[in-house]
């Protein structure tokens, strides 16, 4: 996930374990949307709620490559992406899938990047 997405996390008290199974889901198939441009809609359940009230994630993903949390944002605070997000998040993707292994590795150990695990 990106340093940004991180913090997101942290202020909503979502659980590493909690963003592990949802990129398992989204591995599986099971998300939200394709926004295209490998750009993923993922809900995500806040501590103490249930998936459908708490928050929605963003995730860039390629298939049998990599998976980065990059946006998440409440259901209450708004519905969807602009047309404005969507594009900037897309063009993002392909910068983020673009990276090599030794690249990734530079930004986690650089704290740009953490790596989600259960």
């Amino acid at each position: 996930m990106t340093k940004h997405f991180a913090k997101w996390t942290a202020k909503q008290n979502i659980s590493k374990n909690e963003l592990y199974k949802a990129l398992e889901e989204v591995h599986s198939g099971n998300f939200e949307a394709s926004l295209g441009g490998h750009i993923y809609k993922k809900r995500i359940r806040f501590k103490g709620k249930g998936k459908s009230g708490s928050g929605r994630t963003i995730v860039c993903y390629q298939k049998g490559d990599k998976a980065i949390f990059v946006n998440g944002f409440a259901k209450n605070e708004k519905s969807n992406l602009s047309n404005k997000e969507l594009i900037a998040l897309k063009e993002f993707a392909k910068i983020l899938l673009g990276l090599s292994e030794e690249q990734i590795q530079i930004a986690l150990r650089a704290g740009d990047f953490t790596e989600v695990k259960p």
